[in-house]
């Protein structure tokens, strides 16, 4: 049985507040010394790659303007490539792109929820 898409969209608000919880006044330069803090936004990115990917086609298409594509894909990176992860990228992804995704994700919980 196919879990409700709603779900997954969940995941993915869960794990963006929680970077945002993480990196809440933290430079990038303690970013980049703290290796557990690393790890837990790397962990919570590939967690929202995860769930894009279990996303319906037709929500997808209907919110296109999701990079949906380039999130799973960065879940891929980490996933595949552990042992070359680009920190400056798993930054700017945590400080720069996740309230914009937060934004739209909102977006479609709100029209979900009242479907």
């Amino acid at each position: 049985m196919k879990k409700d898409p709603i779900v997954f969209i969940e995941h993915i608000l869960e794990c963006i507040e929680l970077i945002e919880e993480y990196t809440k006044g933290v430079t990038k330069e303690e970013f980049f010394k703290l290796r557990q803090l690393q790890d837990s936004v790397i962990r919570r990115i590939e967690v929202i790659g995860e769930a894009v990917k279990n996303i319906p086609q037709e929500i997808k298409d209907k919110y296109n303007q999701i990079s949906w594509k380039r999130i799973s894909g960065m879940r891929d990176i980490l996933i595949h490539e552990y042992w070359g992860i680009d920190l400056n990228l798993t930054w700017n992804v945590a400080t720069q792109e996740m309230q914009n995704l937060k934004t739209r994700i909102l977006e479609i919980k709100k029209d979900l929820s009242s479907l």
